[in-house]
């Protein structure tokens, strides 16, 4: 299976903030502003809002002298040992950070070993997540989770995964054509989030957002109930801004 090589928004800022990291982490006395400006060639603005970012997210810190050094989840996630659960409490702080921002069930999802997998999701009381009534790797033609995933992959990619998954019809707005399907995913602009408009259930409304990291597909995503439908364009266009965390997680 081969990906669609298509940069989004939060690839360029992880690429960025990857930048950044790397110059700090070198410095192991610190480094001021300054001295990142000049080796990493960022602009000031754009360099001022990646350590906002990078500090939030404890992966920089500040010292007396104002300078940077790495901070504690750079270091948690750079170690060998306890990485993977490190990596999970991490994302879970992040996602549970968008679905406030956001005001809605975030989920972040994976396409592994041929199949769509919701990884990690953040719901509350006021905003609960979709249920599941059709299992999500049956119904990748109708979320927009599949979609954003199947999105990722190349054509015959794509192919694959409908002849292994009966394209059902879960609601009167669900695509049963795989033809037509095809041809919306081609034609899917990556920096565009993918919209699910009660395909694959009454009374809910989601997007999502591609997060490819490396050679493995992934998406965030969030789901709305239809009352609060009016506010998913906003809301996806926020999730799509602020991808570049999880992202960037997902790739130290």
């Amino acid at each position: 299976m081969a990906l669609r090589h298509e940069p989004t928004a939060p690839y360029h800022s992880v690429q960025d903030a990857l930048r950044v990291l790397e110059t700090v982490a070198r410095h192991t006395t610190g480094v001021t502003d300054t001295e990142l400006a000049r080796e990493t060639g960022l602009g000031t603005e754009r360099l001022t809002t990646l350590l906002r970012m990078l500090r939030r997210e404890a992966y920089v810190a500040q010292i007396a002298d104002g300078a940077y050094v790495t901070g504690a989840a750079f270091a948690r996630l750079g170690a060998a040992e306890g990485h993977e659960e490190a990596l999970r409490e991490k994302l879970q702080r992040t996602l549970d950070r968008l679905r406030d921002r956001v005001g809605a069930a975030v989920y972040l999802s994976r396409y592994v070993d041929g199949e769509v997998r919701v990884t990690q999701y953040a719901d509350g009381p006021a905003t609960p997540k979709v249920n599941e009534w059709v299992d999500f790797r049956h119904s990748a033609h109708a979320t927009a989770i599949g979609k954003s995933l199947l999105t990722q992959l190349d054509h015959n990619g794509r192919r694959d995964h409908l002849a292994r998954h009966r394209m059902a019809r879960l609601t009167s707005r669900t695509i049963t054509s795989d033809t037509l399907l095809l041809s919306r995913l081609a034609a899917q602009p990556p920096s565009v989030p993918v919209l699910d408009l009660q395909e694959y259930a009454v009374g809910t409304v989601c997007a999502a957002v591609p997060i490819t990291a490396g050679s493995s597909a992934g998406c965030l995503a969030l789901s709305l109930p239809l009352a609060h439908a009016h506010r998913l364009r906003q809301a996806a266009d926020t999730l799509n801004r602020n991808a570049a965390p999880v992202l960037l997680s997902l790739t130290i």
